[in-house]
């Protein structure tokens, strides 16, 4: 089921190309692969396996097996696996299946019930500040593991 509906989105992404301009289909680090090294892409990348490294691109899914131990500076990040670093963001979403460990500067924020977040969460006020904004040294209280009952 879940490779029907990856075939789904790649065909709907390539026939939502009306002109000739290429479309962007997301690059997928499936969850039998295990990628160190920093990537950057002006596209989608789609996380299943584990990935070692810092990632700057447009949009970000972690998946539900999916891993990732970096920093990472998107538009968009939508986490249902898990995440160990920082984040610069502008759009945050953190699933109930997440694990967020680590700080993250966001523009808005949607957390469902039930999702773990271990750090801090700072609202940006644009988005053009950058994870610097997050320090843990200018937080006077101490950190703490939380889960999102609802």
């Amino acid at each position: 089921m879940k490779n029907l509906k990856r075939w789904i989105y790649l065909k709907f992404a390539r026939r939502m190309g009306h002109s000739n301009e290429n479309v962007s289909v997301p690059s997928i680090i499936s969850d039998n692969a295990q990628v160190k090294g920093n990537l950057s892409s002006s596209g989608i990348i789609h996380v299943d396996g584990r990935l070692l490294g810092d990632i700057d691109c447009d949009e970000l899914v972690i998946g539900l097996r999916g891993i990732v131990k970096g920093n990472v500076k998107v538009q968009k990040l939508y986490i249902y696996g898990m995440l160990e670093g920082t984040a610069d963001v502008d759009s945050l979403f953190v699933a109930k299946s997440a694990k967020l460990i680590g700080d993250a500067a966001h523009c808005s924020i949607a957390i469902e019930p039930g999702a773990f977040i271990d750090g801090h969460c700072t609202r940006k006020n644009s988005s053009s500040e950058t994870a610097a904004a997050v320090n843990p040294a200018l937080v006077s209280h101490s950190r703490k593991s939380s889960r999102v009952v609802g």
